[in-house]
């Protein structure tokens, strides 16, 4: 009877548990992009599936971009672990899987990469694709963008083809903050000038626009050929923890 109280324990935190995953609700896996959120225009969702899926035609790894509108209460991490392993993304024997889940509501991001594949598709080279390429877009508004631009790089990190781009550290920020504000500091000493010694100044200055573009991030223009449907299912793949996430 001592005994029986850890186990106890083990067993009501393990029908928690249970329990609790049994909520989380998983779409079903209707291609190689699941846009559930409609981040995505019609054009690049087929654009994006077209080069996923002429990707897995040549080495066979399996590759799924998730954008789902909510992450149902759990971490993206955990989210993103269970979504692939209820797909089964990858094939059977080869665990090559890779999942691209990205959760504008929570702005998160995570790289879920099967055991197959974490030789070449590294946490740190997953962190690394995160950090300097798909959140630098997301924080500008171009979602889009950053999608594509991830894809491409977890691609070309399967490929050993990836270029690590340096991390920006605290100090680099502060610097570049520093920098900012004296070149801001300066501007308005030189604006200021100009107008104290222009004999006219009036409404004459327009104020340009700008902003982060979208959806131009390489696929060429036009539709993709009609295939079939991108209906496709997972494999057997397995997933042990691998690779990165982050936020914006």
């Amino acid at each position: 009877m001592n005994g029986s109280g850890p186990v106890t324990l083990s067993v009501m935190a393990l029908l928690f548990t249970l329990a609790a995953q049994a909520d989380i609700y998983y779409p079903p896996l209707s291609g190689h992009v699941v846009d559930r959120a409609k981040l995505l225009a019609a054009d690049e969702r087929y654009q994006l599936t077209e080069l996923i899926q002429q990707y897995e035609s040549d080495n066979s790894n399996q590759l799924v971009v998730a954008i789902l509108p909510e992450l149902h209460g759990i971490t993206i991490e955990e989210y993103a672990h269970q979504l692939a392993r209820h797909w089964k993304l990858g094939h059977k024997g080869k665990h090559n899987g890779v999942l691209f889940l990205v959760a504008p509501r929570e702005r998160k991001v995570c790289i879920e990469v099967g055991d197959g594949l974490e030789s070449t598709l590294t946490k740190a080279l997953a962190a690394n694709i995160i950090q300097t390429k798909v959140l630098p877009m997301f924080q500008s508004g171009d979602f889009a963008g950053g999608i594509n631009v991830g894809v491409q790089s977890i691609i070309a990190a399967t490929k050993n083809e990836y270029v690590t781009a340096p991390l920006e550290t605290k100090k680099d920020r502060r610097m570049t903050i520093l920098l900012g504000l004296l070149l801001i500091l300066i501007m308005l000493q030189l604006f200021g000038t100009s107008i104290l010694s222009s004999p006219i100044h009036g409404p004459g200055y327009k104020r340009g626009r700008f902003g982060g573009y979208y959806g131009s991030g390489g696929f060429g223009s036009g539709y993709p050929s009609q295939r079939s449907g991108d209906r496709f299912s997972g494999g057997d793949g397995g997933f042990g923890g691998g690779g990165a996430s982050g936020g914006w």
